[in-house]
């Protein structure tokens, strides 16, 4: 039986990404990428990610006023009724300024620190994923009503395609660079999309074996690591570890730990 406050929560979570990512996606100036100055598009693009962030925060404020919020763009509160909203109003900002269709909002929820919610739409791609936990991951896109995810069935690692992302200090790109060269010979490819949620995702809808990267925030990962589990992955950090900003590593059951352990060996994780 669903418990009802997690359709609740699902139902918020849906409207707020639903949202955002039409006031996003209509929002966005036609000629972003190319504006005179060089400073203009960064700017338009941060007036964006948090007027996103403003509208999920408000009408969750609206309809739950007792709940927490955790947003990329600063919004922090704490809440008193054991819920708590991990947000990412933009995941993929660079994407979104070059007109590129892989951006998402991210909307998920907590209650009393576990991941009960989470809901990822990619407006560009016209899919939306969620997740209930214990209820299976889904999907809406060019098909017919809703899909249920699954991840594809385990190939060997040599076969697997494998997504990562790479942070814009140069040191860590540099050090994320090094890890990929060792491990692309050992893989049937490497993937770039720029946005964790949809990267999670996209395993979940079995177009990835695997996914890993370093230097995440919880609202990078909280709904996108959700889905991907309830579509039968399998998620984790360092071995032995929860996914955190060290290290995220999320694969279908077979892919997971060979990738894993050769993340760990190549030292792809740091303090």
């Amino acid at each position: 039986m669903t418990d009802p406050l997690h359709t609740e929560l699902l139902e918020l979570a849906q409207e707020a990404a639903r949202r955002a990512g039409a006031l996003l996606r209509d929002g966005r100036p036609a000629d972003l990428a190319v504006a005179a100055t060089k400073s203009s598009p960064i700017d338009v693009v941060t007036e964006m990610d948090i007027a996103a962030e403003k509208l999920i925060t408000g009408l969750i404020t609206e309809r739950r006023p007792d709940d927490g919020i955790l947003g990329e763009e600063g919004a922090a509160t704490e809440g008193t009724s054991g819920v708590r909203w991990v947000i990412d109003p933009l995941d993929g900002t660079v994407n979104y300024l070059y007109g590129l269709p892989t951006w998402s909002v991210s909307v998920a929820a907590e209650q009393d620190g576990e991941t009960v919610v989470g809901v990822v739409t990619a407006p560009m791609r016209g899919e939306t994923f969620h997740a209930v936990l214990g209820g299976g991951a889904w999907a809406t896109g060019a098909w017919d009503g809703e899909r249920r995810l699954a991840c594809r069935p385990a190939p060997p690692l040599d076969q697997a395609l494998v997504s990562t992302g790479f942070n814009y200090v140069a040191e860590v790109r540099t050090h994320q660079a090094e890890v990929a060269q060792r491990l692309i010979p050992l893989l049937r490819d490497i993937r770039r999309g720029g946005s964790a949620a949809v990267d999670l995702c996209d395993l979940a809808a079995g177009r990835l074996d695997g996914y890993y990267e370093r230097g995440l925030h919880a609202w990078d990962l909280a709904a996108g690591d959700l889905i991907a589990r309830e579509a039968g992955a399998l998620t984790g950090g360092r071995p032995g570890e929860r996914p955190s900003g060290a290290l995220a590593v999320a694969a279908t059951p077979g892919v997971f730990e060979p990738l894993q352990r050769l993340l760990e060996d190549f030292g792809a994780w740091h303090d």
